[in-house]
C-alpha cells in the first residue's frame, strides 16, 4: 500500500470526526475535553515513542510513533492549523543547517 498521502488522508479524517459525539469518535471525545487534553496524550506519545527507542524495540517504536503522528494531527486540527503549514515550514528548512536554523529563530 503506498503511504502518499498517508497522513493528508488522516488529516482530513480527524477535521471531518472533530464535530461528531463525542461517544461516536476517539477525535471528537478528545475535542470535546479540549486543548489541555489533546496536549497531555500528545505528550503521552512523545514519552512511550521515548521509551520504545531507548528499548530498542522496533516495532513498539513504530506503533508509538504512529500514536504520535496522529495525536499531533489531532493538536494542529484542534488550533487550525493545516499540515500543509507544517510542512511549508519543513521546505523553508531544507537545506539550512539546524544550528544556522536556530540560531536566526527569535527568543
Amino acid at each position: 500500500m503506498s503511504q502518499s498521502g498517508t497522513l493528508e488522508r488522516l488529516e482530513q479524517t480527524i477535521a471531518a470526526r472533530k464535530g461528531a459525539a463525542p461517544d461516536s469518535s476517539y477525535v471528537a471525545k478528545l475535542n470535546a475535553k479540549g486543548l489541555p487534553k489533546i496536549s497531555q496524550k500528545l505528550g503521552e506519545e512523545a514519552t512511550e515513542t521515548i521509551i520504545a527507542a531507548l528499548a530498542q524495540d522496533r516495532d513498539a517504536l513504530v506503533g508509538e510513533a504512529a500514536d504520535l503522528l496522529f495525536h499531533l494531527l489531532v493538536l494542529l486540527n484542534a488550533r487550525d492549523v493545516a499540515l500543509g503549514d507544517v510542512l511549508a515550514e519543513l521546505d523553508r528548512r531544507e537545506g539550512v543547517s539546524g544550528i544556522a536554523e536556530k540560531a536566526s529563530r527569535k527568543s
